[in-house]
């Protein structure tokens, strides 16, 4: 039986934690689970994001994905940045990945979001592969630049 997919609530924030931490380790950062609990707890009482999590049969959260609303000043409109998206290397390849995505798109239609942008390392060719099969398009015009400045300690 296939994971449901629902919005993530307080009560699953002690679960979601351990999936994060593994996301951000699979980007090489170093573990920190501490750190992990603050950040999604943070975004999820200040409402900043909107989080998608996977339950198993079982109970067991198996994956999130993680959205920030912004604006795309060209449409004049607004829009979700999928910023996360993880799934248990123990519920991999049964389709839980493309069930997360879907919700996501379907929770960005009815929040009246008129895109979805994401990024992902050059080198996940899985993930690429399961986006181009859901319709999402490679951005092959624009560039992406990022630059660190001082701020508050990072995760």
């Amino acid at each position: 039986m296939p994971p449901a997919i629902r919005s993530l609530q307080a009560a699953d924030l002690p679960a979601v934690a351990p999936l994060f931490d593994q996301y951000r380790q699979f980007y090489q950062q170093a573990p920190n689970l501490e750190a992990a609990q603050r950040f999604m707890t943070e975004r999820f009482e200040r409402q900043e994001s909107v989080v998608l999590v996977a339950q198993a049969p079982t109970g067991e959260l198996v994956g999130f994905c993680q959205m920030y609303p912004s604006f795309c000043s060209v449409e004049a409109a607004p829009i979700y940045t999928l910023y996360d998206l993880f799934v248990s290397p123990l519920a991999r390849e049964v389709g839980t990945g493309r069930q997360l995505m879907q919700a996501a798109q379907a929770r960005a239609a009815a929040d009246g979001m008129v895109r979805m942008d994401l990024t992902t390392a050059r080198t996940n060719l899985k993930a690429q592969s399961l986006y181009t099969s859901l319709g999402w398009v490679r951005d092959d015009v624009f560039l992406t630049f990022n630059r660190r400045v001082a701020g508050p300690e990072r995760l």
